[in-house]
C-alpha cells in the first residue's frame, strides 16, 4: 500500500504546503480531501460546472503520485462514474497536462483546475471513451443527454441534513398520548379511576425529547393537563353516583 514512505522528504514537505493552501483557499468548485498519512493519493471533490451536462453533480477524483513525483506526472482517475470522452471505463483521465505537457513545476492546484476545465471543454480527439467522443462530435444533444443521465445517477451530492432525528423526536412526544378521535369511556369504579390516574401520571413523567420545539412541548403539556382534569371530573361523577345510590 502506498504511503508517505514512498515519497522523498522534500516532496512530502512541498505537498503538505500545497495541500494546506488548497484547504485554506480552495479553487472554484474543488474541495481537496486530505489524508495526512498518505500524500501519494490526493483526492478531491469536483462540482460539475454550471452550463454543462455535469451541472449539479459532485465528482470524486484522485491523483496517484509515483515514487519519482514530481519528475513524472501523477495519474488521474475519476472515482465517480462519468460519461466523458476523456475518461476511460476504469476512471482513468486523459489530458495532456498529465502526459506530454507535464512539467515538474506544475502544482496540484493547476492540475486539479485543468481536470475541472475538462468537464467544460472535452477533447474528443484524444478520447478514451470512443462512444462519448463520437457522440460529442456527431450529436451533441445525445451526448449531453447521456452525460446528464450518468450525472443524475452516479454523481448526486449526499444530503447535508438528516430528518431521522426530527421524526424520532416527534414520535417520542406522541408516545402514550390519548387518542382524541375516540372518546374515552367514563370509569365505573374506584379501581378503574385509580388505573386511569396511574396511567396519566406515567404519561406526565414521559421525558420530552430535547429536539422538539417549544410549541410542541406546550401543546403536549396542555394535553396532559386536559387529561388530568378529565380524570378528576370523571372521579367526581363516580363519587356523585355513589352518593345517589346510598340515598336510595
Amino acid at each position: 500500500m502506498a504511503s508517505n514512505e514512498n515519497l522523498p522528504p522534500n516532496v512530502i514537505k512541498q505537498l503538505a504546503k500545497e495541500l494546506k493552501s488548497l484547504d485554506e483557499s480552495p479553487p472554484d468548485g474543488i474541495k481537496v480531501v486530505v489524508n495526512d498519512e498518505d500524500f501519494s493519493q490526493i483526492c478531491a471533490d469536483i462540482e460539475g460546472p454550471v452550463g454543462t451536462p455535469y451541472e449539479n453533480g459532485l465528482f470524486r477524483m484522485k491523483l496517484a503520485l509515483s515514487h519519482d513525483f514530481p519528475h513524472s506526472p501523477p495519474k488521474g482517475y475519476f472515482m465517480t462514474k462519468i460519461f466523458h470522452p476523456n475518461v476511460a471505463s476504469n476512471g482513468e483521465i486523459c489530458v495532456n497536462t498529465l502526459k506530454k505537457d507535464w512539467n515538474p513545476s506544475l502544482g496540484l492546484r493547476h492540475v486539479l483546475s485543468v481536470v475541472r476545465c475538462l468537464l467544460i471543454e472535452p477533447f474528443p480527439e484524444s478520447a478514451l471513451n470512443e462512444q462519448a467522443g463520437k457522440m460529442l462530435l456527431e450529436n451533441y444533444e445525445e451526448y449531453a443527454r447521456h452525460a446528464r443521465l450518468y450525472t443524475g445517477i452516479h454523481a448526486k451530492p449526499k444530503p447535508k441534513f438528516k430528518t431521522g432525528a426530527i421524526s424520532e423526536s416527534t414520535t417520542a412526544l406522541n408516545v402514550g398520548q390519548p387518542n382524541n378521535e375516540t372518546p374515552a369511556a367514563i370509569p365505573s369504579s374506584v379501581a378503574d379511576i385509580n388505573r386511569v390516574i396511574t396511567a396519566t401520571e406515567q404519561i406526565a413523567n414521559v421525558p420530552v425529547a430535547a429536539a422538539a420545539g417549544s410549541a410542541s412541548v406546550a401543546t403536549t403539556t396542555q394535553k396532559r393537563e386536559a387529561g388530568l382534569a378529565k380524570v378528576q371530573a370523571d372521579k367526581k361523577k363516580v363519587d356523585a353516583r355513589k352518593k345517589s345510590l346510598k340515598r336510595l
